[in-house]
């Protein structure tokens, strides 16, 4: 059972996550703004499901303040059509996105998804020069400085780790990073990837290499 955040000013689709998710035997609480959503603590929960355009404050703005308080998983609930717009949220500390409407399978695969790649169990560290992934807390240092990753970017970067120097397309990281199918999501790994190289090169590496019109590989 996981505790699970939902924010969506749609009463129809609050019920639903709440219907679906509940009978899966998780603890849903429901938000209709983003004022009830901060007043309920994201903080506490093992997953957020975010609505993009809500009244007042939307859901970008709130995945900034929500993420600054916590690293759980934050996936956004979308309507909008234009792909860099699901996109853009990824860069603001999103995991993931789904589109409206959704089913009740596809809920129910993202969010076990999600809650089962937060529980992996791991207990080495993968260690490159001054680059270390600490694969029991899911944490990645560069000289002893903790760099502060989300949960994707996180994943993304172990699993090349995993395979130094081996070249892979972003649907293969998206599907061994996530673990699900993803089909057409695989287009968020550019996103990630991008945060990834923003973040290490502020500590002065760069462990991350594109490899133009076939994938990214690690380089260190």
């Amino acid at each position: 059972m996981a505790r699970i955040l939902a924010v969506d000013d749609e009463p129809a689709i609050r019920n639903l996550l709440a219907r679906v998710l509940i009978k899966d035997g998780h603890d849903v609480r429901c938000a209709a703004c983003a004022e009830e959503a901060l007043a309920a603590h994201p903080e506490r929960y093992d997953l957020v499901l975010l609505d993009v355009m809500m009244p007042g404050m939307d859901g970008f703005e709130l995945c900034r303040i929500v993420r600054q308080r916590t690293d759980a998983p934050i996936v956004f609930l979308t309507a909008k059509a234009a792909e860099e717009d699901a996109v853009f949220g990824l860069g603001v500390g999103a995991d993931d996105y789904m589109r409206k409407p959704f089913g009740a399978a596809e809920l129910r695969a993202k969010v076990a998804a999600h809650l089962r790649r937060e529980r992996r169990e791991r207990t080495h560290a993968l260690t490159f020069d001054d680059v270390r992934l600490d694969l029991g807390s899911r944490m990645a240092y560069v000289a002893g400085a903790e760099v502060a990753l989300t949960p994707s970017e996180y994943a993304i970067c172990e699993f090349l780790a995993r395979h130094p120097g081996q070249v892979f397309s972003r649907d293969q990281i998206a599907e061994s990073a996530f673990g699900w199918d993803v089909g057409a999501k695989g287009a968020s790994v550019p996103v990630h990837v991008g945060n990834l190289r923003a973040k290490f090169k502020e500590r002065g590496v760069d462990p991350l290499r594109t490899v133009w019109g076939m994938g990214y590989a690690w380089n260190l």
